[in-house]
């Protein structure tokens, strides 16, 4: 028998500043704290262990979906300490389950560690916007970040659709509707298409998971709605691929002009371990669109992309190199973490080290 409950494990992971709790059966409570997993005690878990914390926090629909499908996503709230979203599965046909931690306070894209490209986005009247990267990279952070600021900054009708919902909104000077697919909603694609017939000026989906849901967003971004969502991408050309790849190759033309028409900008994230504090630092690569971009989008000429946000500084865009770059010569982060996370490893080489020989003669003229 375990020692401790639900939300005393809840509690010890925030209380440690971590993210995420994982309960698996044959082992101790783990929680990922600054993207590294540690035990949070020495008990080892049982099946009835894991079975009775996560049963006891499901309503009876939600019980009875996990026993028939083996998986639910949820979210709990638990007071005085927040909220948090849950995963439960059957391993082994046993229950687990790993539970994230949801801040009260959704925070603003510059505290993040987002820029000025960036914050601009929410002026946005029309158009696609993607924010990319791994699980765990804080993707659903930057969507609700600049969902709350699209709502502060105008008067709109904000359908958000979610799995589960996070992040909950207040209407602030802009409406807001969050639906929960499965609890208010059958599917994203059949959201997304009643969000068409609800007068709505922002379109929110917490990730496009399939081909009818990625060809009813691109649709309602070209037909003047600004949709804002997320796919599981590392940068932009594997963000262009993944559509691209999603569609029948009889199709691929089409979406090529109509993304050349929609797409306004792809932001792709990353959190990587500080080297100056505890703690993760936000690297990016942001692409926005300008005529170059467009016309390489048409022609479905990827590999050109790189170096089309390289040059396209005046349009906001940059790389993840110049990213990691940044972030690693003002010793943000170390030099074997820039490496595993760019794309061209000789340009992090060589203007490291150029960056250093300037630093070092600066340093001897003082």
């Amino acid at each position: 028998m375990h020692s401790y409950d639900l939300i005393e494990y809840l509690s010890m992971v925030t209380e440690r500043g971590g993210s995420d709790l994982h309960l698996s059966v044959g082992a101790p409570p783990y929680a990922r704290i600054h993207g590294a997993l540690q035990p949070i005690t020495d008990e080892i878990l049982d099946s009835n262990d894991t079975r009775e914390m996560v049963l006891a926090v499901l309503k009876e629909s939600q019980r009875a979906k996990l026993e028939h499908e083996w998986e639910l996503d949820f979210a709990i709230q638990v007071e005085n300490l927040g909220r948090f979203r849950g995963n439960a599965c059957y391993v082994l046909g046993r229950i687990e389950a790993n539970f994230r931690y949801i801040p009260d306070t959704i925070p603003e894209l510059r505290d993040l560690g987002h820029g000025e490209t960036v914050e601009n986005l929410s002026k946005l009247r029309e158009g696609l916007v993607l924010v990319t990267g791994v699980t765990g990279s804080g993707k659903t952070t930057t969507l609700c970040s600049l969902t709350q600021r699209i709502a502060r900054e105008r008067a709109a009708n904000v359908v958000s659709i979610e799995d589960p919902i996070e992040f909950v909104f207040s209407h602030s000077n802009s409406l807001i509707r969050q639906r929960q697919v499965g609890a208010d909603t059958q599917s994203f694609a059949q959201a997304l298409k009643s969000a068409l017939r609800q007068d709505a000026d922002v379109i929110v989906v917490s990730e496009l998971r399939d081909l009818e849901t990625m060809r009813t967003a691109i649709t309602a971004a070209e037909t003047g709605h600004l949709v804002v969502s997320t796919l599981h991408t590392t940068e932009a050309t594997a963000t262009m691929t993944r559509i691209f790849d999603a569609f029948p190759e009889e199709q691929q033309d089409y979406v090529a002009a109509q993304l050349a028409n929609c797409l306004k900008a792809v932001v792709c994230q990353h959190l990587i371990k500080r080297a100056d504090a505890e703690g993760r630092v936000l690297a990016t690569e942001v692409l926005t669109m300008n005529h170059a971009m467009a016309r390489c989008i048409r022609d479905r000429r990827f590999s050109m992309m790189p170096g089309l946000m390289q040059i396209g500084a005046k349009d906001g865009m940059h790389t993840i190199d110049d990213s990691l770059l940044h972030l690693l010569t003002h010793d943000y982060i170390l030099l074997d973490d820039a490496l595993a996370h760019c794309r061209d490893k000789d340009f992090i080489h060589q203007n490291f080290a150029k960056a250093m020989k300037e630093r070092g003669l600066a340093g001897k003229k003082r």
